[in-house]
């Protein structure tokens, strides 16, 4: 019987020990010199707990309604693109765990199955991220997809008008999709089972865009990706003209700011992400946790608030909950989970969670996740600024 993975950190070394050393820098990296990487885990180390002691939870409930669905624990399952590359079945094995443990899975547009493929597959509600691109054909099209293939949300990426710059993923030469060099060949032949799996697996590709691009070549197709997910001219119309065409829940992602999130409220979308894409775009952002109370504050009743960056621990998601989210979306935790045992692994990470997020509610007194509130934490000043 495999030895059960105890926590996220655990899962994290489990992985460190299977992937290269350019796949795992590629998930555990971020931008420039990683400040924000660091500031989103220390954020949660400054916000501390106040129990109530001597109170009956006997019987705990962390169960939570997101956009109208329920879900069995405040944690869905963050967009990550080229999942593929972490292991064999990348995102359809994320989306047959994510439904087995009652929660959502948000699907990248960078996805390396086609939104199509995943749907097949997924045992539980999905939502689709869009980078809006500067092809409003192409965004429609992708849009429409979406919604023919039953996904409840669209969650638009806001933070991404060109790409960051990561350091660790120029220093391994890491291309997506990869072209293994010397160096990396070298490392990966230490990964038999990484390796087995990247040599005798699907190929590498943007799934989304795989029957977009002429020539088929990883080359041209990721030259081509580049192109059409960022665009440093996007608007405030253009989330004006996507709450137009999709008439279902609406999310943006990527909001660090109270301005932002009430012009968000006021072109009429349902969710906001508080998110410094898990310090991989700007670097030099605070902790997504700090922006959080800030922006909970501004919102209000509006729109529901979701946190995103940082989270690697049940009693984070407690946290956040206590400054204003409704829950919380993980990336790296998952992908470590995914790297280390597949499907299994996601749903072994989703359990550890559930499990912190069980023994802090009733450590702290409080029986149901719903009861949880700024009484429940001591806030820094600083994030109340």
């Amino acid at each position: 019987m495999r030895r059960k993975m105890h926590s996220v950190f655990h899962a994290r070394e489990m992985a460190r020990r299977r992937l290269p050393r350019f796949v795992f820098d590629f998930i555990e990296g971020g931008s420039l010199d990683e400040q924000t990487l660091r500031a989103n885990r220390a954020a949660f180390e400054k916000v501390t707990f106040v129990p109530k002691s001597l109170s009956d939870v006997s019987h705990r409930e962390q169960e939570t309604r997101v956009l109208g669905q329920d879900i069995r624990l405040p944690v869905l399952l963050a967009p990550v693109g080229m999942t593929r590359l972490v292991a064999r079945e990348g995102e359809l094995a994320v989306a047959r765990a994510a439904g087995k443990k009652g929660t959502v899975f948000v699907v990248s547009t960078a996805s390396s199955f086609s939104l199509e493929e995943i749907a097949k597959v997924a045992t539980g509600p999905l939502w689709f991220q869009l980078y809006l691109g500067p092809d409003r054909d192409l965004n429609a099209s992708l849009v429409g997809r979406a919604s023919d293939s039953g996904y409840h949300a669209l969650c638009l990426a806001v933070d991404t008008p060109v790409l960051g710059k990561r350091d660790r993923d120029l220093r391994s030469g890491l291309t997506i999709p990869p072209r293994l060099g010397i160096r990396n060949i070298m490392d990966a032949a230490w990964r038999f089972s990484w390796l087995f799996d990247f040599l005798t697996g699907p190929k590498v590709v943007f799934g989304n865009f795989k029957d977009l691009v002429p020539g088929k070549s990883a080359v041209t197709m990721s030259a081509y990706v580049n192109q059409k997910i960022v665009n440093p001219g996007a608007t405030w119309e253009d989330l004006a003209w996507l709450r137009d065409l999709w008439k279902r829940p609406l999310l943006v992602k990527g909001i660090m700011s109270r301005e932002d999130a009430a012009k968000a409220v006021e072109l009429g979308v349902d969710g906001i992400v508080v998110s410094n894409h898990g310090g991989r775009q700007l670097d030099g952002l605070p902790a997504s946790l700090h922006a959080l109370t800030e922006i909970a504050d501004a919102v209000r009743d509006r729109a529901e608030i979701l946190l995103d960056s940082g989270i690697c621990r049940g009693s984070d998601v407690v946290k956040a909950v206590a400054l204003g989210a409704r829950a919380c979306l993980v990336g790296r935790a998952y992908l470590w989970g995914l790297a280390s045992r597949g499907e299994e692994g996601v749903g072994q990470i989703l359990d550890v969670l559930a499990d912190e997020i069980d023994r802090t509610l009733a450590l702290i007194g409080r029986g149901k996740l719903s009861e949880v509130d700024r009484s429940a934490v001591r806030i820094p000043k600083a994030f109340l600024s």
